[in-house]
């Protein structure tokens, strides 16, 4: 452990455990652990390790390059959400809650869903995911926060263990200048060759017997240690905003619908408030206008993505990315005046409690987008490194499941170190952190995998493919324990298999 700046060897304790006793002076400061980026991956982690009881003994660095004082100090607005947002599985809250993250979250801003509605924009065959069905004690599918609520509530954990005595400095507003190693032996006989040297933009140097990449999917961590990440771009772009929606249709509290369109999914998550935010997956000069286009027509569309055919949708399109003149308000009131018209009073009434509620208005400034990547890097693990979150991986988000899996790299990490602690192992040792990699890799290649095939399969209209899909979703629809098995891997749970009829 690492508890002071003198100088320093290393030594065997009376308990067989490495450790140092003392720090070279030359050396400006030296951790056990150093976590590179504050993001929802990173401060998390940093919790994880603050939250455990031989862990917590260790020092333990955090670096942001962002000032994270907008985040310390959030307080939320009523009726102004933040319009990034992430879907949370119980599992992750759960983890949350033993770390001691929940306790400090605000917890009006986290909205539970446990109904999702999906079906395919072009043939019209669905599936609903109801959690009445199991036999659970917990029905949420997930639960919708803000990231920085979550960031906040981490960050004020953070500082709960600092003033129960452990050691973990956070440095803001610096950013990684240069990571390496010494090439040189010390003449004080301290030999650290191997612990990566973190070089901050403000002068500091932080040495690392663990040097942890939580920073995004352009990680300084990962070149450093000369990982390479194997993927592609996907030509799309996730279109994001915060829609206020009709309060005459209090189910959309609790219900999530997505849609998926040969252009990509739509999504509408509800947030509480009659607020929800909404995900748009496609093309990128769609994704251009959709940001450009006035509130009173963006909401026009959106209510279209999810009613019209991908006929009509494909017209709209064609408008707003023409940059001609449309009274989009009008083409969209005529087509659905169109598609009511041979329907009877109780089939529009059926048909609309089918489908998500209007759209009336939309949050000023929430509308932005984001590129598609998938990524994976070519390993996780190399002697004193590990990555977790978008350094390791990046998948499609139309799972929702991106954020989840990164949380999952963090549990799973942590709880190697602990283990290695308690056992008087070397955190850095590539030895141990291939267990790590070991029970991540694969699981988060399977759901890369499946994501990408989904999106291959729902991102066309031809004929063959719309009919084996659809003949696939309406069988599984009628399949309960296929939907359990579904909405368990969804949720992050063990589930015993029995099914509520």
């Amino acid at each position: 452990m690492l508890r002071s700046l003198r100088k320093s060897y290393f030594h065997k304790n009376t308990f067989g455990r490495r450790g140092l006793v003392t720090v070279s002076k030359d050396i400006q400061q030296a951790y056990d652990v150093v976590i590179i980026g504050g993001g929802v991956a990173g401060v998390t982690l940093a919790c994880a390790l603050a939250s455990s009881p031989s862990v917590s003994r260790q020092r333990i660095a955090l670096v942001e390059a962002m000032d994270l004082s907008s985040v310390k100090s959030w307080k939320p607005q009523q009726h102004n959400y933040s319009n990034r947002v992430v879907s949370l599985t119980p599992g992750t809250m759960n983890f949350f809650q033993k770390i001691g993250i929940k306790q400090h979250l605000t917890m009006d801003r986290v909205h539970g869903y446990r109904d999702m509605r999906v079906w395919d924009g072009v043939t019209g065959a669905s599936i609903h995911l109801d959690s009445a069905i199991l036999d659970v004690k917990e029905q949420t599918i997930a639960y919708m926060v803000e990231n920085i609520n979550v960031q906040h509530a981490a960050l004020q954990r953070i500082e709960e263990c600092r003033a129960q005595g452990v050691q973990i400095d956070l440095f803001e507003k610096t950013k990684v200048a240069e990571i390496d190693k010494e090439s040189t032996s010390r003449e004080d006989g301290l030999n650290l060759n191997d612990w990566p040297t973190v070089h901050l933009d403000d002068g500091k140097q932080l040495k690392a017997r663990l040097l942890v990449g939580a920073d995004g999917i352009n990680s300084p961590v990962r070149g450093f240690a000369q990982i390479e990440s194997l993927g592609w771009d996907y030509n799309a772009q996730g279109v994001v905003a915060t829609l206020k929606l009709d309060p005459e249709r209090p189910e959309s509290k609790v219900t999530a619908w997505q849609r998926f369109l040969p252009t990509g999914p739509i999504a509408m998550l509800p947030l509480g408030e009659g607020y929800a935010s909404m995900v748009w997956s496609t093309y990128p000069e769609i994704a251009k206008a959709l940001k450009t286009v006035s509130s009173h027509d963006f909401c026009n569309i959106i209510n279209a993505a999810f009613r019209m055919s991908h006929i009509d949708l494909k017209y709209l399109y064609q408008q707003i990315t023409s940059g001609k003149a449309c009274d989009i308000g009008a083409e969209y009131t005529w087509r659905e005046s169109v598609a009511k018209k041979s329907l009877s009073d109780q089939e529009i009434f059926e048909r609309e409690n089918l489908l998500p509620p209007q759209v009336v208005d939309i949050q000023e400034n929430s509308r932005a987008s984001f590129p598609f990547r998938l990524r994976n890097a070519e390993h996780y693990v190399k002697d004193r490194v590990a990555l977790v979150g978008d350094a390791a991986h990046a998948t499609h988000p139309l799972a929702g499941q991106g954020l989840n899996q990164g949380i999952l790299d963090v549990e799973s990490l942590s709880q190697l170190i602990e283990k290695g602690t308690m056992e008087g192992q070397d955190i850095g040792s590539i030895h141990l952190l291939r267990q790590y990699a070991s029970e991540r890799y694969l699981r988060n290649i399977m759901m890369i995998s499946s994501c990408d095939k989904l999106h291959r399969l729902y991102s066309t209209d031809l004929a063959p493919v719309t009919w084996i899909r659809s003949a696939g979703l309406s069988v599984v629809d009628q399949l309960g324990f296929a939907k359990a098995e579904i909405m368990k891997y969804a949720m992050g749970i063990e589930y015993n298999g029995n099914i509520r009829q």
